[in-house]
């Protein structure tokens, strides 16, 4: 900055003085004498070259320059006690930006951010929904939950949770047409979430043959499937982490008592160059902990 600027403990002297048209108020107020005062605004006005207050007897006035440099003055201070103060709020929070398969985040993470957040208060989660990852990272995320077979090489990767497929409908569905045995799938609509391989994958499981997986609506979010279920428009197979919640709130039961392992599963991953970070450790280990120990 080419330009001079006048000495800070002037200004916050004056500004003070001309608020209260007091050297001895100002005085108070900053914890100074008012000889201390009275030097600052001398060190001012020559700084200046202009007479900010006019001294009558025992009254104090500003001089019209002096009201029109007060007012700039006050300004300028409360903004920069303003910004200082936000700095100040923000300078022990952290933010932890986590990118999150759009399904997951809404049946799962997003219901328990409270939890974390009650743990670990000066964290500021930043939630990215992403679609199907292909195992890279960018580098504004702190830490990514993917859903695959964990050979993501490029990154520290650590398991959450294996899961079940459960076959699951409506219950005014599966009232209007039950499904007693795995062959009764057959008078059914499936409904498919990312492949339609899952499908093929548990019909050889229970040994039903002659449906045709070709057939039914394809969705690339498992919560627009389950969303497709509730509305009675077929069955779905779905990763039972996913479905917890719609089946908890009966929006959705399961239609067999058959379950089957998912081939992928829910993975926590973060950059290689900052697996020891506090707010990663911190979040590795309370969504480990919630998914396994705690109640989920």
């Amino acid at each position: 900055m080419s330009k001079r600027l006048p000495p800070l403990n002037s200004l916050k002297s004056f500004e003070s003085a001309a608020r209260h048209l007091s050297f001895t108020k100002a005085a108070e107020e900053l914890f100074v004498t008012q000889a201390a005062i009275s030097h600052q605004i001398k060190l001012l006005e020559d700084f200046l070259g202009i007479t900010l207050f006019k001294r009558k007897n025992r009254a104090l006035e500003l001089t019209e320059l002096g009201m029109s440099y007060y007012l700039d003055v006050k300004s300028i201070l409360r903004k920069l006690s303003d910004v200082t103060d936000k700095l100040l709020q923000q300078k022990d929070v952290q933010h932890l930006t986590i990118s999150v398969p759009q399904s997951f985040g809404i049946h799962w993470l997003v219901p328990r951010l409270s939890e974390f957040n009650a743990l670990y208060p000066d964290i500021e989660v930043r939630i990215k929904g992403v679609d199907q990852d292909e195992g890279i990272l960018s580098e504004d995320i702190d830490v990514g939950i993917y859903y695959g077979r964990g050979n993501w090489t490029n990154l520290h990767v650590e398991s959450l949770a294996k899961e079940k497929l459960q076959i699951l409908a409506s219950p005014k569905l599966l009232q209007k047409m039950p499904i007693h045995q795995p062959e009764d799938l057959r008078n059914h609509v499936l409904i498919h979430v990312h492949t339609r391989d899952n499908w093929k994958n548990m019909l050889d499981y229970l040994q039903v043959e002659n449906v045709n997986i070709q057939h039914g609506p394809l969705f690339s979010h498992t919560f627009m499937a389950l969303q497709s279920a509730i509305h009675g428009q077929g069955v779905v197979l779905a990763n039972e982490l996913l479905a917890k919640q719609e089946i908890e709130h009966g929006n959705l039961k399961p239609a067999l008592d058959c379950q089957m392992e998912d081939s992928k599963s829910f993975y926590v991953v973060n950059h290689l160059n900052n697996v020891e970070e506090a707010k990663i450790v911190a979040f590795r280990h309370w969504i480990k902990q919630a998914m396994n120990g705690g109640e989920r």
